[in-house]
């Protein structure tokens, strides 16, 4: 440790002033800036937390995508949460990355929260335990990891100017707990600072980045603003260490004259300088010989066992939820027909919208493997649209008119409006937020195709972006108008860009020539180099009624109804919150139609957070697959067919009706979000309001059954110290099963507000037909803790209750603290 920290001071004193500043702002978009003085290559960047996107985005540059962050809490498993670490420290090898941001872990304070998707669960425990073993995970491959976003930053509206006021109790117990266990146990090597403010103090110069982060808690990582967070040179007088991205006009030069007046020390530039070289040290971005390190070698290869571990991680953190007349798993052979009803079973939706969305290379939808394991015997029906704004245009009905390829002739356009840049694209998706990216010397932008469709129809032809657009069919012009602007922040346009259309006649095998032609002159700032473009259909939604009729018509010919809901990346999006929790478009009408007329209805649930489900007692089962990643559809068939047992036990209450959430303040009042309910959230406020919610927090249902026998747990521990439960299990049924042993812990009588319940420790149990194995569970002191001017501790007696969920209890213990 001694010749690490000889080596850092001795790295620092070889730079000027002018190379350390440059060193704390961004390169660009991704990378930070190499410095060959100290042989120091740049740093790549990656957006994460559910696959590593690299440095560009593009249709053509692919990535593994894995399920989301809900369905990654719902595994309760350390061991899984690791592996898939491990995993996108894989991907971020091939890839060149350097430091993953992810894992996202706030909490799900509201299910309203837009990134609700991303994070991992409303307890704070169960959230650091996982993001421990994550970035743990990534680490273990010399990729860095960066839990987000420190912190309080639970929902998304005005979330660049929204001030979060929490009590000190609250934040210390709850928000900060996650990023505790991230840095303390995980020694998490970079931590993202958020947007809000927090009691009055914007999180990039807020004290919380030293107290506790640094004082207690001893990090000695790389704090990364969230981008474009940094707004004033005065941040650079707080523990915030990498500006990103870059350049920018709040540090750089001005950074440079104020160490020079004095206003700045250069102590302060210098602890950041030595973290940002430990990072490099960490990730091997600097030479061990002063010679600077070559680039990473990237290739487009994703490995067949980081496939395969989509697969197995869809399996594993699906929850059943319903599962009447042990209706799953299906034995196809007893059925004729089988009907499959949804938008989501052909476009399924595999991950959330935002900075999180990958490109992976193949989709396998529920539609695609259910056809493929049934044949003749699935008929399909769309049912009802979930769609929100504009479908690319099919990819295998383009041609590149000028190459001849498959795609679309691309072309940048200067000032005088000629080619300065052309290339063929493989889709009418696009977007450019990389580095170096070309868009940003563009004036304009002309995108041509040859589109043969496969089908004669009329469509809503249309494009998505904020410019001046010109579509032309054939030479008719179909769209000449601007698309004026409809949010304050920038990234929700670029994410979800608002769209016009104008019908279009199509004939099957008959060829039109698409043109559009968008102007991009005078754009400044971050908009300059990050630009979305899309030319696609719009669903017709006139269409609903004939849609509901042909599915009810599938059902009623069939043995057996699989209906698929979901949400949208309109509904589930970074930089948005949700307006409800009702399914989008006519869904609950489709399934109530289709339970009139097919007693065996079996619902999926595509959907990242949770969803109200009023028709969930009617149907004969139930299963919750988030946002499952790419290999979503082979997941459901192994789950359906009972190759494989769902996995995942909620990490988040759901509710019967809206009206009945606890917390629903995401939209901030005159620039403020009071966490008024304190430390009440998720189960704990739904159990302090006397509530009964659709599902408990860590109930999921298996394909076995189990029973438990005594529970044993000393009597009486010392204030802060660990204890060990055990208990047996027995798995009492026919098959392999995963149980999830929860110990939470209450105290009657308290001197202090304590939640009626709360968690304390879990332990994933893995045993085959009539094994018993003992689930040992262990339990830090801190959790019998809580806050009021440091950790304190009320002696007496705590109960401890062992179950498998919040509520469903099968035996309590009394340990005495003190």
């Amino acid at each position: 440790m001694t010749n690490l920290v000889s080596r850092i001071d001795d790295l620092t004193a070889k730079l000027s002033l002018e190379e350390k500043v440059s060193l704390l702002t961004g390169r660009d978009f991704w990378n930070t800036v190499p410095l060959e003085s100290i042989g120091l290559r740049n740093m790549l960047l990656s957006d994460g937390p559910a696959g590593v996107r690299g440095e560009f985005w593009d249709e053509r540059d692919n990535s593994l995508n894995l399920p989301s962050g809900t369905a990654l809490g719902s595994s309760w498993s350390p061991t899984l949460a690791a592996e898939y670490g491990r995993t996108l420290g894989s991907e971020a090898q091939r890839k060149g990355v350097d430091v993953v941001l992810g894992p996202t872990i706030n909490l799900h304070r509201s299910p309203l929260g837009g990134r609700h998707f991303e994070c991992l669960s409303e307890d704070a425990m169960l959230t650091g335990a996982l993001a421990t073993s994550f970035t743990q995970g990534i680490q273990s491959t010399g990729i860095g990891a960066c839990p987000k976003h420190y912190v309080a930053n639970d929902f998304e509206t005005e979330r660049f100017t929204a001030n979060v006021t929490v009590d000190e109790r609250t934040l210390r117990e709850l928000y900060l707990r996650p990023f505790e266990d991230a840095v303390v146990d995980g020694q998490a090597w970079t931590i993202m600072s958020a947007y809000n403010s927090v009691n009055g103090k914007t999180m990039t110069e807020n004290d919380l980045l030293q107290t506790p982060l640094r004082s207690e808690w001893g990090f000695d990582g790389v704090v990364i603003s969230d981008w474009t967070a940094v707004r004033t040179l005065d941040s650079a007088n707080y523990e915030q260490d990498l500006e990103m991205p870059g350049p920018t006009e709040f540090w750089s030069q001005n950074l440079i004259n104020a160490v020079r007046s004095g206003e700045i020390a250069e102590e302060t530039i210098d602890r950041k300088i030595k973290r940002m070289i430990l990072l490099a040290i960490r990730v091997g971005a600097i030479g061990a010989d002063g010679s600077t390190p070559a680039q990473k070698p990237r290739h487009n290869n994703i490995s067949d066992q980081d496939v395969a571990f989509a697969r197995k991680a869809a399996v594993q953190t699906s929850v059943l939820l319903r599962n009447q007349e042990q209706s799953l798993p299906i034995d196809f052979n007893k059925f004729g027909k089988v009907a499959l009803i949804g938008n989501n079973a052909s476009v399924a939706r595999t991950q959330g919208g935002g900075s999180a969305t990958v490109m992976p290379k193949t989709v396998v939808t529920p539609l695609q493997a259910l056809k493929k394991l049934l044949g003749d015997k699935l008929s399909y029906s769309i049912g009802a649209v979930v769609q929100h704004g504009l479908a690319e245009l099919p990819k295998d009905e383009l041609k590149n008119p000028i190459t001849g390829e498959a795609g679309a002739h691309l072309e940048l356009l200067g000032e005088d409006g000629q080619p300065i840049f052309t290339e063929t694209r493989g889709g009418s998706n696009l977007m450019w937020l990389g580095s170096g990216s070309p868009i940003a010397a563009a004036h304009g932008l002309r995108f041509t195709t040859d589109f043969t469709p496969t089908e004669t129809r009329t469509e809503l032809m249309g494009v998505a972006n904020t410019r001046y657009n010109k579509v032309t069919v054939d030479g008719d012009v179909l769209i000449d108008q601007l698309i004026p602007r409809t949010s304050e922040d920038p990234f929700s346009d670029l994410m979800d860009p608002p769209f016009v259309t104008a019908p279009v006649d199509l004939v099957a095998g008959k060829t039109v020539r698409i043109v559009a032609e968008i102007d991009l002159a005078g754009r400044v700032g971050i908009e300059s180099a990050a630009f979305a473009f899309i030319l696609g259909f719009e669903p017709n939604k006139s269409l609903g009624d004939a849609m509901i009729a042909e599915a009810v018509e599938n059902a009623k010919n069939a043995e057996l109804a699989i209906v698929v809901v979901g949400t949208n990346s309109a509904v589930e999006s970074e930089g948005i919150d949700r307006k409800s929790l009702a399914l989008p478009g006519r869904q609950d009408e489709l399934v109530e139609a289709v339970l009139a007329v097919n007693p065996n209805v079996v619902v999926i649930v595509n959907s990242g957070s949770p969803v109200i489900l009023p028709w969930r007692n009617r149907v004969k089962a139930i299963l919750l697959t988030y946002f499952a990643g790419q290999e979503m559809g082979n997941a459901l068939v192994e789950i359906l067919t009972g190759a494989e047992e769902p996995g995942g036990r909620l990490p988040t209450t759901w509710a019967i009706d809206e009206s009945d959430l606890p917390v629903s303040n995401c939209t901030p009042v005159d620039g403020q979000v009071v966490y008024e309910e304190g430390i009440h959230i998720g189960y704990r406020a739904w159990m302090k309001d006397n509530v009964a919610p659709a599902f408990n927090f860590g109930f999921g249902l298996g394909y076995t059954s189990w029973t438990f026998g005594d529970v044993n747990a000393p009597k009486a521990i010392g204030v802060g110290s660990d204890l060990k439960l055990s208990v047996p299990v027995t798995n009492t049924g026919a098959r392999k099963g995963k149980q999830v042993v929860q110990v939470y812990a209450s105290r009657n009588n308290s001197s202090v507000d304590r939640p009626v319940r709360w968690l304390v420790g879990f332990v994933e149990v893995n045993a085959e037909a009539g094994e018993t194995v003992l689930a040992e569970v262990k339990i830090r002191g801190r959790e019998f803790a809580h806050w009021s001017d440091g950790w304190q501790y009320e002696a007496g007696k705590f109960e401890l209750h062992v179950g498998t969920s919040v509520v469903d209890i099968i035996a309590k213990i009394e340990v005495n603290v003190g």
